[in-house]
């Protein structure tokens, strides 16, 4: 299966694009999906590149915490708790740079089997079981990481959506969830 040139989870070609294109974007996308909507997480990475100049782990382990914060708050602030997230990025990118070369791929391309790329996974700042499942979804039924096929939850996820139109039902779905919860 040839990956897909974009995922569709913002509505802008150029930071779905990214997704696919930098790995580590994917990355960050997943870490700042908390208490913000799908597409303003998976935006986030294409405006912090704008800011920085660069995606690449390495660069970003190294870049002064500080320098990230007010990054990540400059207006508009790139996360609905830039503060927390600026960390949460930061020691992402220093997990990466030190433990895999700062090749965010090597994180599935490497890994053994799907308990090996889970327990990678999940070693990473931010990443909890739900997050876990999440990406995983999305490197096997989007990306064709073999090794993730064994993550993937019987209820739908990221990793079904495929389209603009996938997004809708995924994103309506959810809130229809969300909204039973609440009853």
């Amino acid at each position: 299966m040839a990956p897909p040139d974009r995922l569709h989870f913002t509505g802008d070609d150029e930071a779905d694009r990214l997704l696919v294109d930098e790995p580590f974007a994917l990355l960050v996308g997943f870490a700042l999906d908390q208490q913000v909507s799908v597409p303003r997480a998976f935006s986030a990475p294409l405006e912090l590149k704008r800011r920085l100049g660069t995606l690449d782990p390495a660069a970003i382990a190294a870049t002064d915490p500080e320098k990230l914060d007010r990054v990540f708050r400059a207006k508009p602030a790139l996360h609905r708790f830039p503060g927390a997230m600026a960390e949460r990025t930061h020691a992402l990118a220093s997990v990466v740079a030190e433990e895999y070369g700062g090749e965010a791929s090597r994180l599935w391309k490497g890994a053994a089997d799907g308990d090996d790329l889970r327990r990678r996974l999940e070693a990473l700042p931010g990443f909890g079981p739900m997050k876990v499942v999440g990406l995983g979804s999305v490197l096997a039924k989007l990306l064709g990481v073999e090794a993730a096929e064994p993550i993937v939850p019987h209820h739908p996820t990221l990793g079904d959506v495929d389209s603009p139109e996938a997004y809708e039902r995924y994103a309506a779905a959810k809130r229809a969830y969300k909204a039973s919860r609440r009853a």
